[in-house]
């Protein structure tokens, strides 16, 4: 077997529709960030975006999307936003780590959503530390989830659907467009997202621009295995909450969800996510993954979760000792907050005063 590495606009159509087929065969959730059509996109604004092409004869059997930095550390492609990662190989295929480093040029490649499952990047067997995706699984239809959601949460159901009605009368009529294709729309939800970023003391993805660019480009992407799909609640003809996504023919990765803080009494994130889950089912979409990272809106409309990983594989080296002592300490102080919620909660609140504070100065 042998490695061939390729910006991933370089891809022929033959190596794109081998990737698919692969895809399509690992059994996995048709998750729409292993697409090719996503590390493309990655690609257009990430100059050191490459694709490893594994090659058996002139066969396509495997393809890692990665970013290469600066002395061959790697990460995965679209690090920071991508919530699924991974390599996409022929079933039953071996691929050795420190070979596969090799042929891509790098001492390290570093994760933080690998898929379940992912063996040859090491996932659950390589000591990364394991998360919950929580997924809305709409797989036997709305009403079918609407009973569960009554089954486990009849307060919460209740409530919201009782502040959508109240919404309607206070504000005017409720529109819900599930495919919004209007970029001032796309202009309006990454505002929102941007001052609560802002309003929590996080870092603003939006202020950079490769994140802002590729998220208008994905918008634009209409693909089979890769859509941009951006969910609007309207009151009023006037947008209250709204939602940036990507979607495959079976699954709705959530991205991007925010809303306009002046209606937030109406609760109209939950009813844009309520939206989303009928529309979305309506489709033939069986499931909505919510992400990676804890939030109370999370916890009230999952059904389930999926396990994905944060971590790293490194070649062994001294470059590979290097890379370790500049990332891991770091990696697994956070790990430590992060797997005690007291100390998070007041880790968030922490950040919440702060970015108080610096609002009124």
């Amino acid at each position: 077997m042998r490695t061939r590495v390729v910006r991933p606009g370089e891809l022929g159509e033959r190596e794109i529709e081998a990737w698919r087929e692969l895809r399509a065969k690992s059994g996995q959730p048709a998750n729409p960030f292993m697409e090719p059509e996503f590390a493309r996109a990655v690609g257009e604004v990430r100059p050191w975006a490459r694709v490893a092409v594994l090659l058996e004869g002139s066969e396509p059997v495997g393809f890692l999307p990665y970013e290469k930095g600066l002395l061959g550390q790697g990460r995965a492609i679209g690090f920071g936003v991508s919530d699924c990662q991974g390599i996409v190989l022929r079933p039953g295929l071996v691929a050795g780590p420190p070979r596969l480093l090799r042929d891509c040029g790098l001492v390290s490649y570093v994760f933080d959503n690998l898929e379940d499952g992912q063996t040859v990047l090491g996932g659950s067997s390589s000591g990364a530390d394991a998360f919950g995706s929580p997924v809305i699984d709409v797989g036997e239809g709305y009403a079918a989830y609407l009973e569960l959601l009554r089954a486990q949460s009849p307060k919460f159901l209740k409530t919201t659907l009782a502040k959508e009605r109240k919404l309607g009368r206070q504000a005017g009529e409720v529109r819900f467009v599930f495919d919004e294709r209007d970029p001032a729309a796309l202009r309006t939800l990454m505002e929102w997202k941007s001052a609560q970023y802002r309003r929590t003391g996080r870092r603003d993805r939006f202020a950079k621009e490769w994140i802002s660019t590729l998220v208008r480009r994905l918008h634009a992407l209409q693909s089979p295995g890769c859509s941009g799909t951006l969910s609007v609640l309207y009151a009023d003809e006037q947008p209250v909450a709204a939602h940036f996504g990507l979607r495959s023919a079976t699954v709705l990765s959530c991205w991007f969800p925010a809303y306009d803080p002046e209606y937030a009494k109406y609760s109209p994130g939950l009813v844009l996510h309520l939206r989303m889950a009928e529309a979305a089912a309506g489709q033939g979409i069986g499931m909505l993954d919510l992400g990676r990272g804890a939030a109370e809106y999370k916890d009230a409309l999952k059904t389930g979760e999926l396990t994905v990983y944060e971590g790293s594989v490194v070649r062994p080296g001294v470059r590979a000792g290097l890379y370790w002592l500049s990332r891991e300490p770091s990696r697994r102080a956070h790990a430590f907050v992060r797997n005690r919620p007291g100390l998070a909660a007041h880790g968030r609140e922490a950040l919440n005063r702060l970015a108080r504070a610096r609002g009124h100065r």
